[in-house]
């Protein structure tokens, strides 16, 4: 069994310590938090499971590390913390851990992450042993493995999209939807994840990603962004009230450019409320989905729906993106130290999983 760590436990964090829990070859050893409230409290409590796991939440990062686990989940944000998730992280990876994580979203395509970033992960491997994969919570595979899959039934290719369409009126992360994304501000707030640059700065490694995978060049990297007002009014279960004439819908592009079209694009529609920006895509069903097209011959349409923690999308996007890491886990453990990202890292069937739940 490998001996896995979990690091944080907000909504990548909970669905990560089940994914741990659900998997037979892998063993939750510790689960590392920072809020004080939550140290001592049983990790399968904190993840929303029926039954206790006999793991209690520690802020003893020390202690945790020194136990030599071979896994790490780095489940904490490094949205508005970059420079400390990227410590954290080489950290473990020094202790010669593997290490799965979202949060440094550059090192999603690492080939093209730049030097100040890039080479302290691959000085923390060489000195320690350890591995690093990142994939993104959007989710990564709705980006690159996903896409590059489904480009391979088709004849001619013209573009690839990946979309993200979803209502955030259930998501409970009120800094992220309020402040990162700016859902419930003025129209002229500067949201910082919309800020010039940004968009490309979190997505473009996917771009790129999958450029080099379809063996095209990306001549350059562009960004649009659009947002929309509420009507009215709309008071949501987890964050309150939203006001009208305030932000309720944005949608944004971020174009790889070849042949001078945007030719791969990854697009985000996001409301606080379905009743907001009724024109932009919808959802199949729900309140949220994943999806990929391949304009082309023959045009080709996915749709994902997953749904966890009740019947909440967002959660069940977090969810599938957390199974790609967490399912990483066993194949990166076996071999070689190095720093990865997802044309390296195979999705692999669920072998040993079927009919298995957890505790």
């Amino acid at each position: 069994m490998i001996a896995t760590v979990v690091w944080g436990t907000g909504n990548v964090g909970r669905a990560a310590i089940r994914a741990v829990e659900a998997h037979p070859a892998l063993k939750l050893a510790a689960v590392v938090v920072h809020n004080p409230d939550k140290v001592g409290r049983d990790a399968g409590v904190l993840a929303g499971l029926d039954v206790e796991l006999g793991i209690t939440a520690t802020s003893d990062i020390d202690a945790v590390l020194a136990a030599s686990p071979r896994a790490v989940v780095y489940a904490a944000s490094g949205d508005i913390r970059p420079d400390d998730a990227l410590a954290d992280i080489t950290r473990a990876i020094r202790a010669g851990a593997v290490v799965v994580t979202p949060s440094l979203y550059a090192l999603y395509d690492h080939r093209s992450a730049p030097p100040e970033l890039r080479e302290p992960v691959l000085t923390a491997i060489a000195e320690g042993g350890g591995s690093l994969f990142v994939s993104g919570v959007d989710p990564g595979w709705g980006n690159d493995v996903l896409p590059l899959l489904i480009s391979g039934l088709g004849s001619e290719i013209d573009a690839v999209r990946c979309q993200e369409i979803f209502d955030y009126s259930t998501y409970d992360q009120p800094d992220a939807v309020r402040w990162l994304i700016g859902m419930g501000q003025p129209l002229d707030y500067q949201a910082p994840m919309l800020m010039p640059t940004v968009p490309t700065m979190v997505w473009g490694g996917q771009i790129r990603l999958m450029a080099r995978a379809l063996g095209v060049e990306v001549e350059e990297i562009r960004e649009t962004v659009d947002r929309r007002a509420l009507d009215a009014a709309v008071t949501t279960r987890t964050m309150g009230e939203f006001e009208a004439g305030t932000q309720g819908a944005i949608r944004f592009e971020v174009q790889g450019i070849v042949g001078g079209k945007p030719l791969i694009v990854i697009e985000h529609v996001t409301r606080i409320h379905a009743s907001c920006a009724t024109d932009w895509p919808m959802p199949p069903s729900g309140d949220g989905a994943h999806k990929v097209i391949i304009e082309g011959r023959p045009r080709i349409e996915v749709s994902v729906e997953a749904t966890d923690e009740g019947e909440n999308r967002s959660a069940g996007g977090n969810a599938t993106a957390v199974g790609r890491l967490v399912n990483a886990i066993d194949w990166l453990a076996a071999a070689d130290p190095g720093l990865y990202d997802a044309l390296d890292v195979p999705l692999r069937p669920a072998t040993g999983k079927l009919g298995r739940t957890s505790r």
